[in-house]
């Protein structure tokens, strides 16, 4: 049997309003109704928007311009007495109506925009009848603007006393309700303009995320380092272990891949002679989500020529104390329940198998012997593969025994080279290298090493990686032969880090979830 299209609704709807205007909403008023979400609320927002347009007047004008911010007349004039209030000038200020109080022939108006909130005083004695009567269709989610003069209400309130006052836009959706509608977390994420409109919290979020990149750029420019872009499309994906997104460009006709990260290329511009570089960029890795992880997210990566990474340590410790205190006041910020401590000079510093030993509480006698660690990873829920080397097991023991109780800042470094492809060797023992891992609050917010500038080592590395790659590892590197070339002209000493721009911004507004500091995070579709 043939799938048939579902019936149309024909039925025609009715408003109390014998607007000539109601037609122009009809397309709205249907698509309301065939998702079921028609009701008297919307059908009394559009008899509203029908009485605007019958007194000719735009439901959407482009006319009103604002003088004045709401949050910087709040912070600016909070403490200012009745009798200065009175000397000011009037202000024009433009937001969203969150609150609305009518009683006779006055009202009290919450307006809120992105800087804060004001409170409006609006009567029919200071606009007139017809103004008066305009300003009653008011909905809450309205955009209006406003001309008039501050003062105290007789309970001290700084408000702002209407004299003119008008639409600029109407909202026909009645917001979420305050404080039910927006714990919806689905709302909040899917819908973030929602949640920016009426959440002051939200936008406090993402007012620090912008000075936290702010700042970042602010201490690496004035290191001497110089911010560049790479290619987010790229033919091989390299930089990391990470499991790619794929697209095509069809004027070329080859497969290309969404960047998972810019490393490869930030170093060929090392061997070029660009001996401090940085990029704030988007990665895409086709994982799962989780509170920690979106497939889309920010990084800041940086290469610093003639350092190793020691010297990162230090620089990274003195980067995240200085954007602390200039984002929070603070190099002690709290965290979920935690004050952690960003002060420079204060950070841990442990090798990755002492901290095994010291903290996982794993003997060396275990971590060293293959079968002894393959038995505790399974033992610890932790799947195996045939093959995998000693160092992918240690790794893994780690994430489970380690990584959770890393809650003030810790610099575990001396990775085994088996799971660090792109590191150099310790000159001192060839089977660790010298990468570190930073980890805040039990999750990795840095990786960093110095880098390997053998073009021989690198090759023999990557051949190592194509192998475990055919053996059905998503996330080995692959075979990268420009990057080798590049080598082979030569690449100066130097050493790099990847920094986690989202977990970081979630440290420092004490989110508990990325999704919280990404304004559109990635979501299944709605059902």
């Amino acid at each position: 049997m043939e799938n048939q299209e579902p019936k149309k609704n024909t039925k025609k709807i009715k408003l109390a309003t014998k607007s000539p205007h109601q037609e122009y909403f009809s397309p709205f008023l249907e698509n309301m109704q065939s998702r079921d979400e028609l009701n008297e609320v919307v059908k009394s927002r559009v008899e509203k928007a029908c009485f605007y347009l019958d007194e000719e007047k735009e439901l959407y004008p482009n006319k009103f311009r604002h003088t004045a911010e709401l949050g910087a007349l709040s912070l600016s004039y909070n403490d200012t007495v009745a009798e200065e209030l009175e000397k000011l000038e009037s202000f024009s200020v433009a937001g969203r109506v969150l609150g609305f109080r009518l009683f006779g022939k006055a009202a009290f108006v919450q307006l809120s925009d992105a800087s804060g909130q004001l409170q409006i005083f609006v009567s029919k004695e200071d606009l007139g009848q017809d103004d008066f009567a305009l300003f009653k269709k008011t909905d809450i989610g309205d955009i209006v603007g406003v001309k008039g003069n501050l003062f105290r209400t007789k309970t001290d309130e700084l408000t702002l006393k209407a004299t003119e006052y008008e639409l600029v836009t109407k909202s026909l959706r009645p917001l979420p309700e305050k404080y039910h509608g927006l714990k919806d977390v689905e709302i909040r994420y899917r819908q973030r303009y929602l949640d920016l409109a009426v959440n002051s919290n939200a936008v406090e979020i993402f007012r620090k995320r912008t000075k936290i990149v702010r700042s970042i750029r602010n201490f690496l420019d004035n290191e001497g380092f110089f911010e560049v872009e790479t290619p987010m499309l790229q033919a091989i994906a390299g930089g990391a272990a990470a499991r790619p997104f794929e697209t095509h460009h069809n004027a070329l006709d080859m497969k290309l891949y969404l960047r998972i990260a810019p490393e490869l290329y930030l170093k060929r511009l090392l061997v070029g002679g660009m001996n401090k570089v940085y990029e704030i960029n988007r990665n895409f890795r086709n994982e799962g989500v989780s509170t920690r992880h979106n497939p889309e997210f920010t990084m800041l990566e940086y290469y610093w020529a003639y350092a190793d990474f020691t010297d990162l340590m230090d620089m990274t410790e003195k980067m995240l104390a200085s954007v602390a205190e200039e984002v929070t006041g603070s190099s002690k910020v709290p965290y979920q329940g935690e004050e952690i401590d960003l002060t420079a000079g204060t950070w841990t510093r442990l090798s990755f198998h002492d901290s095994l030993e010291k903290i996982g509480g794993v003997s060396p006698s275990v971590y060293s012997d293959y079968e002894q660690c393959k038995a505790l990873v399974r033992k610890n829920g932790e799947k195996t593969i045939e093959g995998e080397k000693l160092g992918k097991l240690q790794a893994k023991l780690f994430d489970i025994l380690v990584e959770p109780k890393l809650i003030q800042p810790h610099f575990i470094y001396h990775y085994p080279t088996d799971i660090s492809p792109l590191s150099r060797r310790n000159d001192n023992n060839p089977d660790i290298t010298d990468r570190y891992e930073l980890f805040v609050v039990g999750r990795e917010l840095g990786n960093a090493f110095s880098e390997l500038n053998d073009p021989i080592d690198q090759r023999l590395r990557f051949m190592d990686q194509v192998l475990e790659k055919d053996a059905g590892d998503d996330e080995a590197h692959c075979m990268d032969e420009d990057y080798l070339r590049a080598l082979e002209y030569g690449m100066p000493p130097a050493a790099g880090q990847g920094l986690g721009i989202d977990r970081l911004v979630m440290l420092l507004t004490d989110s508990s979830s990325i999704r919280e500091v990404i304004l559109f995070p990635l979501l299944r579709h709605e059902l």
